[in-house]
């Protein structure tokens, strides 16, 4: 209790000097967020700069981490866009083209921005937890002032994934004709989620229907905004299930490529 200077007596609020009174496993979150993430980065860097590996000849599989592959250092059948640029040293990727705006689309998006936000800097790691930095600025400093072009990578991000659905497509063309595959279904599959992933982005929302005042005036848009809300919704659930389908779709297409074993053929 403390006394106004009327000589009233108030409550104070507590001098509590723990982080948090939390008993339960709070930090379980941010730590499985931590290891996620650095698992994903390590595994994609090293299939990135590992130059090999990712083209299957007999049933045109291209891993996504190498899409589009537009160098003199990509194998010519991978090459579905020409190979206008020069060879490049091995510490270039031969998908520089799609990859940094690949990684700028996911580093600002408003998921995985909270995700690494909490885990990576503890800002905060959990509710009712408090955080160990002394002053707040939000995102109105460099760098995170740049999160604010998220919506100009987000069509980028469209590019790439029809690019992504051309080669799966693609990949049904074999060279006896047509035929289906594992890798095929894995693919197709994994662009399907990215694209689910992509189109629930909070800038697609905006997008298609965030400006307008009647929804009445416009119903094509209206019926389209309805439908990337309901995708929005799951915007965690697909952030995090496509990092896993990459993973998937890029280990099995090295798999077969390294003939570690054969793709599973269903037709032809």
């Amino acid at each position: 209790m403390t006394t106004t200077a009327t000589g009233t007596e108030v409550r104070s609020r507590a001098k509590i000097t723990a982080r948090t009174l939390r008993t339960d496993r709070w930090w379980l979150a941010p730590l499985l967020t931590v290891l996620g993430l650095l698992a994903f980065v390590v595994y994609a860097t090293i299939r990135a700069f590992m130059g090999r590996y990712y083209w299957v000849d007999d049933y045109h599989y291209l891993t996504p981490f190498y899409s589009p592959c537009m160098s003199q250092s990509c194998i010519p059948e991978a090459a579905h866009f020409g190979r206008p640029l020069p060879e490049f040293p091995g510490f270039i990727p031969l998908a520089v083209i799609s990859l940094p705006f690949l990684l700028a689309f996911r580093l600002t998006c408003y998921y995985y921005r909270r995700a690494y936000y909490r885990s990576f800097w503890l800002s905060p790691p959990a509710c009712a937890v408090a955080e160990p930095h002394a002053k707040y600025t939000g995102e109105t400093r460099f760098p995170l002032v740049l999160q604010n072009f998220h919506r100009y990578f987000f069509y980028a991000a469209l590019i790439i994934s029809l690019i992504n659905t051309y080669d799966a497509l693609l990949a049904f063309n074999t060279a006896d004709g047509f035929g289906i595959g594992l890798g095929n279904l894995i693919l197709l599959g994994n662009v399907l989620l990215l694209w689910a992933y992509t189109l629930s982005c909070h800038s697609c929302r905006h997008i298609v229907g965030g400006r307008l005042r009647h929804f009445s005036r416009h119903p094509v848009r209206y019926w389209a905004w309805t439908q990337v809300s309901k995708l929005n919704a799951r915007h965690m659930q697909f952030a995090w299930i496509t990092l896993g389908t990459l993973v998937l779709t890029d280990a099995y297409v090295m798999a077969v490529s390294a003939e570690w074993f054969s793709d599973l053929r269903f037709y032809n």
